[in-house]
């Protein structure tokens, strides 16, 4: 398992600490700072134990009132950047 620290931009969250198992490429936890908190926590929950390539389909673009971004979009490019750091 790795760790795996990313600032999102553009949405009122601060922090991301993501877990990950390698070896089954899924998410195992998500720690976030800032933002929304019951939206986030449900969020980290529902994406608990996904593949990360699934989590970054469903979640990429997702934008948040007049925002092009949102939490999900920043998980969504937090686990792109991961996997680009692990190419």
């Amino acid at each position: 398992m790795e760790t795996f620290t990313y600032v999102p931009r553009g949405v009122c969250s601060t922090q991301y600490v993501i877990t990950v198992d390698n070896e089954n490429n899924q998410v195992k936890n998500i720690e976030i700072k800032g933002g929304c908190p019951g939206n986030l926590l449900g969020i980290s929950r529902i994406i608990k134990g996904m593949d990360i390539d699934q989590v970054i389909e469903s979640f990429s673009g997702v934008p948040c009132g007049m925002k092009s971004t949102s939490c999900p979009d920043q998980i969504a490019q937090a686990l792109k950047a991961y996997k680009a750091q692990k190419a």
